[in-house]
């Protein structure tokens, strides 16, 4: 059973129609909103700051969401698909994003609107993701636009883990 534990006075809050499984771990001062899905052995720790997420935000298998205590808190948009083994820590993701497999998002750096962190890359403390662009890379860097349909991709994925989280439903 999902792993959901108050600490220090505060338990995680999370909207409608959301989906942990069974081995996912949410602590602490964490907020999310509806048709979120935090999957197997994934772990969202708002031990030692606040978390915060959006609507329609997947945290893939393995991936840790956490934050760096009393200097920063993880905030997280809608629509966010945080891939398998990721780490965000202590950082900003706007709306609409996409960090790959494995990629690393470090201490205050912001990943705006649209963006995609590739797999593998790791973004270091204070880098900007500029809005629309692929970042890749260590440590990251701009490599192009994305695509024209980019948008409608993050969209897809967001979507789908909303419809994957319903087959594991009773």
């Amino acid at each position: 059973m999902t792993l959901i534990r108050e600490l220090n006075g505060i338990k995680p809050n999370y909207g409608e129609n959301c989906w942990f499984a069974e081995t996912a771990v949410i602590i602490g001062d964490v907020k999310m909103g509806d048709e979120c899905s935090v999957w197997y052995n994934a772990v969202v720790r708002g031990d030692v700051h606040s978390i915060e997420m959006g609507n329609k935000v997947n945290v893939q298998d393995n991936a840790v969401i956490h934050c760096t205590y009393q200097k920063a808190k993880t905030v997280i948009g809608n629509n966010v698909s945080i891939g398998h083994t990721a780490i965000v820590h202590g950082c900003t993701l706007m709306d609409n994003v996409l960090i790959g497999m494995g990629a690393m998002v470090m201490d205050h750096a912001v990943v705006e609107e649209g963006a995609l962190v590739a797999a593998g890359a790791i973004v270091l403390e204070n880098t900007v993701v500029e809005a629309g662009y692929i970042y890749a890379g260590v440590p990251a860097k701009k490599i192009k636009l994305t695509e024209g349909n980019s948008k409608e991709m993050i969209e897809r994925i967001a979507n789908n883990y909303v419809k994957y989280a319903s087959w594991y439903k009773d």
